[in-house]
């Protein structure tokens, strides 16, 4: 298993990094909190260091396993972005006795937003409709070209580092892997009663500038998660954990020490 470590406080804490990037996306935000908190950050499958993903096994649940397996011991913090903010969640709901609070920074649980009959999720298939196209015509860089001017840290394709433009290229395939657990519940999360039996603090956080699909989540989740609460950074979008590290941290670490 492919480990970072930030910070030497004395919570323990595991950190899920979205879909596309590593362990590496929570350098910043380990930094802001490295008095308070010890975090451990891991590569999901087909990211970083991790082993690939194979094809025609479940990602969400691979992905949950492999974080099951790194928590540090007891009732742990778990902080989740994006696709890790699915695999934190479904974490938390299957296994309530190893997590301590919950963070859950833009989860996309796509699934959330259309059983609560949200207008957004039906914004967000017509979005993501040229992405889907062009991975289905073979073309893997217009693909991720498309899905990072959505889902991005708001730069222009050119002005991303070559490197990264070739890591996110080789892995965009990825993204259409996690849609049965994003977009059609595979893991039964949102089976009834099943959030409301989550007796754990959630902290959901939203950037003011994402897509709508994002807040249509939040707002869905919120509703059934008996003990969540909300944070907005202002003029964020989807990758806030790496463009506003400061701002994030300052609400995850006061989330975090009230217990």
């Amino acid at each position: 298993m492919s480990l970072r470590h930030y910070g030497h406080g004395p919570r323990p804490a595991l950190a899920l990094h979205c879909s596309l990037a590593h362990a590496g996306e929570w350098a910043g935000v380990g930094a802001e909190l490295a008095d308070q908190l010890t975090l451990t950050a891991i590569d999901l499958p087909g990211h970083g260091s991790a082993p690939d993903w194979v094809p025609g096994t479940g990602i969400v649940a691979e992905a949950e396993a492999m974080a099951l397996a790194a928590l540090p011991p007891g009732a742990v913090d778990v902080i989740g972005h994006s696709f890790g903010g699915v695999v934190a969640l479904r974490l938390a709901l299957n296994h309530p006795e190893r997590v301590r609070r919950l963070v859950l920074i833009e989860p996309t649980l796509f699934a959330a937003a259309r059983a609560a009959g949200s207008p957004a999720a039906d914004q967000h298939v017509a979005d993501h409709a040229p992405f889907d196209a062009a991975l289905a015509a073979g073309q893997p860089e217009q693909a991720a070209r498309l899905f990072t001017a959505l889902w991005g840290t708001g730069a222009a394709w050119e002005d991303v580092p070559q490197r990264q433009r070739d890591y996110i290229t080789q892995r965009i395939g990825l993204i259409t892997a996690a849609m049965p657990g994003l977009m059609a519940d595979s893991g039964g999360l949102l089976a009834p009663d099943r959030l409301e039996a989550l007796r754990r603090p959630v902290l959901i956080v939203t950037g003011g500038g994402s897509p709508a699909i994002i807040p249509a989540i939040a707002d869905a989740l919120a509703l059934r998660l008996p003990l969540a609460e909300r944070a907005t950074v202002p003029g964020a979008m989807h990758m806030l954990p790496v463009t506003h590290a400061p701002q994030v941290a300052a609400a995850v670490g006061g989330f975090l020490s009230r217990e």
